[in-house]
């Protein structure tokens, strides 16, 4: 484990090393916390990151998950949830790098599960850990309406302690990088009253 006392320490370390995972602080002495998590996401876009708080407020937690964050914790926290935590998001990401080489086709998607490079019209677009992991799982179940619950449980896993309200930032940061018209969803769709649904290939 390596501690960085502060932003520009972190990001030294980032150049002489790439870490498994990355737990971050937002009350930095040096810089914005939600600004270096934005160049960490930018620099990796596969790197599982953990944001572990004492700002607890809804905006604090949908800047952190917009700026590429997998997960929210605030402080005082229990020691086991932040395990629980950090193991979930490890498991699922040894998941994906383990898994058979597969590409996922949908409506001029075009997802590597190896690589985890998404195309749209040959066209390669970034996404976060969650992201991709969000994507792959309604990609796999095309046309199948699905509740905020049966995502948490699904993408983030039966152990996540988080808000639904984690599922409609991610819903909405893919429909940004997908979706012509973001406002107007043509892949992701929400059906009112339930949650969301992957429109695939008919």
């Amino acid at each position: 484990m390596v501690e960085a006392e502060n932003g520009s320490d972190a990001l030294t370390l980032l150049t002489t090393i790439t870490p498994d995972f990355v737990i971050l602080d937002l009350m930095l002495p040096d810089m914005d916390g939600f600004a270096l998590c934005e160049q960490l996401r930018s620099r990796f876009s596969n790197l599982p990151i953990l944001i572990l708080s004492a700002r607890g407020q809804d905006m604090d937690k949908v800047m952190g998950l917009e700026l590429g964050a997998d997960d929210y914790m605030v402080k005082p926290f229990n020691p086991l949830e932040l395990v629980a935590r950090v193991r979930s998001i490890l498991r699922r990401t040894n998941q994906k790098e383990n898994g058979d080489i597969k590409v996922l086709k949908s409506n001029g998607l075009e997802l590597n599960e190896r690589s985890k490079v998404l195309k749209k019209a040959k066209q390669i677009i970034k996404l976060t850990g969650r992201e991709y992991d969000l994507l792959v799982f309604f990609m796999k179940h095309p046309n199948v309406s699905f509740s905020r619950d049966e995502l948490l449980n699904e993408v983030w896993g039966t152990d996540y302690f988080g808000d639904v309200k984690t599922v409609d930032v991610h819903i909405r940061r893919l429909r940004e990088k997908i979706e012509a018209v973001p406002s107007k969803p043509l892949y992701l769709e929400t059906v009112w009253g339930h949650g969301y649904r992957f429109n695939g290939d008919s």
